[in-house]
């Protein structure tokens, strides 16, 4: 049995597991929820840099980031199910996959300074900085939004969870503004029911 180190608010973690959906990994993952801000959590053991998704294989070995992860999913489950096997494709993918986690983290930035620094200390222009990030990402993405395929690859997924999360963490910041990337939020979600098993809480 796999062991997935996770949380249920992070997005990477949501990755893994849409992932693991289209890879036929669901059932063969053990989910641990893990406190990324407790030193005495064992995910610091797993992961020096105590990071989630970090997954732990039947041998013990450790496998961090969300990136890493989903390549194995997919080369475990015999390759091209949401990395595309052709070159070209596969490119495309990991392009998206790319631009989604880079608004990802730029929001996390901006959700960590409200969070653990006073108000006083907040620093408007590093919160700016980073809302350029999510904004100008967001903009790029609804000149030119994923396709609704019948077999989603790596970067649609990633897409996919970043707007939740983004809609989760911060409501009405896509909403209206971005009506091609909410038609195909829907889509997806039609498309793939099992996408709505795996949305944030917490």
């Amino acid at each position: 049995m796999l062991k997935l180190r996770w949380s249920p608010a992070s997005p990477f973690a949501r990755k893994v597991r849409v992932a693991a959906q289209f890879t036929g990994h669901t059932d063969k993952l053990d989910l641990v929820t893990a406190d990324t801000l407790n030193p005495e959590d064992p995910l610091r053991r797993d992961n020096p840099l105590g990071k989630i998704p970090c997954l732990i294989l039947e041998d013990g070995t450790t496998l961090y980031d969300s990136r890493v992860i989903v390549e194995f999913l997919d080369h475990e489950a015999g390759g091209g199910k949401v990395l595309p096997a052709d070159w070209k494709g596969r490119l495309a993918a990991l392009k998206l996959q790319a631009l989604a986690d880079g608004i990802l983290d730029a929001a996390l930035l901006q959700l960590y300074e409200g969070r653990f620094r006073q108000p006083e200390k907040h620093e408007p222009g590093w919160i700016t900085y980073q809302a350029g990030k999510v904004e100008r990402g967001l903009a790029t993405l609804e000149a030119n939004p994923p396709a609704i395929t019948d077999a989603p690859d790596i970067g649609t997924i990633t897409v996919a969870c970043m707007l939740e999360w983004i809609e989760f963490r911060f409501p009405g910041r896509t909403g209206p503004n971005y009506p091609a990337l909410m038609a195909f939020l829907a889509a997806f979600n039609a498309k793939f029911p099992g996408f709505g098993t795996t949305a944030p809480n917490a």
